[in-house]
């Protein structure tokens, strides 16, 4: 349940990028890969953190 959040996240981030460049919007290219990338981070440590 927890990696669906992650993964809307994911797909939000890249969405969000793909449309500020279509748009050039700078700003919301930055916005949606740091969305992207923060939201890949989490989930490493998720799956990193999950006990064996």
């Amino acid at each position: 349940m927890r990696y669906v959040f992650v993964v809307l996240a994911v797909v939000t981030g890249v969405a969000a990028f793909l449309y500020g460049g279509a748009d050039d919007s700078p700003g919301l290219q930055l916005l949606g890969a740091l969305l992207a990338g923060g939201a890949i981070a989490v989930g490493v440590r998720q799956v990193r953190r999950r006990p064996r």
